[in-house]
């Protein structure tokens, strides 16, 4: 691949926590990049951020902005709806002939502090449909226009979690759309390879963003206690999927772990 050729990526879930900070490193560093999410609103704020700071930005070696020739495309979609998924992929291939990585990362938590025996199948289907059956539709997609494409191949990152390796209580529909990613992305990495398709993993714990921010003042804890836990910047998980999607397709992480230093994973509690 042309080392000095715009990258292309799509980021769903762009609109808000990890999946915007994620856009925003990839657009600051030249990548030009689609925008997926559920609301038109909070993608249209994404690429307002990424253009303010690329505005704001120091010359590059050459005199040139950082990020100059990178774009933003906003698609509005669900990708649990395998219509919404496919158009998708379609607006992405007429607008930049072609993709160089999928980050994986819409989805949702679902009701929280419900226990197991009260959990409504309703909201388990909801998770379900969101975190898993949203990434294998994108994914099916990816490896499709990757597969196709000249020259072939991409990389695919989903967004596991912690909870893909040790669940927090009462999580049971998020925890195991979780490890069921684990199983995706292996398969995903040996289904690609005569194709030059690699697949990785990013597991995440406790970056700061809407969702973790009941974390700071009190989570329940495997011991029935509820404890404040610290939390990590956002940007450095951004910058660690950028160093992932930066790597030439000949070498890939497959898992990567990224937590807050000090929160209550490693050891037992």
């Amino acid at each position: 691949m042309n080392a000095h050729r715009t990258k292309i990526a799509i980021v769903t879930g762009a609109g808000s926590g990890i999946g915007r900070a994620v856009a925003l490193e990839l657009l600051r560093t030249g990548w030009s990049v689609t925008l997926a999410g559920r609301r038109a609103e909070r993608l249209e704020e994404t690429a307002a951020l990424a253009r303010a700071a690329l505005a704001d930005a120091p010359p590059g070696a050459a005199g040139e902005p950082a990020g100059k020739e990178s774009t933003s495309l906003c698609v509005r979609a669900d990708v649990s709806r395998p219509e919404e998924v496919a158009a998708l992929f379609e607006a992405t291939r007429n607008r930049f002939g072609r993709l160089d990585l999928l980050f994986n990362n819409a989805g949702t938590f679902g009701p929280g502090g419900v226990p197991f025996e009260d959990l409504p199948y309703e909201a388990w289907r909801h998770v379900v449909g969101t975190n898993l059956d949203g990434a294998f539709l994108c994914a099916q997609a990816a490896y499709r226009q990757m597969k196709e494409q000249d020259p072939q191949g991409g990389r695919i990152i989903n967004n596991g979690s912690i909870s893909a390796h040790t669940p927090r209580p009462r999580s049971a529909a998020y925890t195991a759309t979780k490890h069921a990613l684990t199983g995706l992305t292996k398969s995903l990495s040996l289904d690609g390879r005569p194709y030059r398709i690699v697949c990785g993993q990013i597991d995440i714990g406790n970056a700061a963003t809407d969702m973790t921010s009941r974390m700071t003042t009190g989570a329940l804890q495997a011991n029935g206690e509820v404890a404040a836990e610290p939390v990590m910047d956002v940007d450095d998980v951004g910058r660690t999927v950028r160093h992932m999607a930066e790597l030439p397709l000949e070498a890939n992480v497959q898992f990567a772990t990224v937590l807050a230093s000090g929160m209550p994973y490693v050891g037992r509690g």
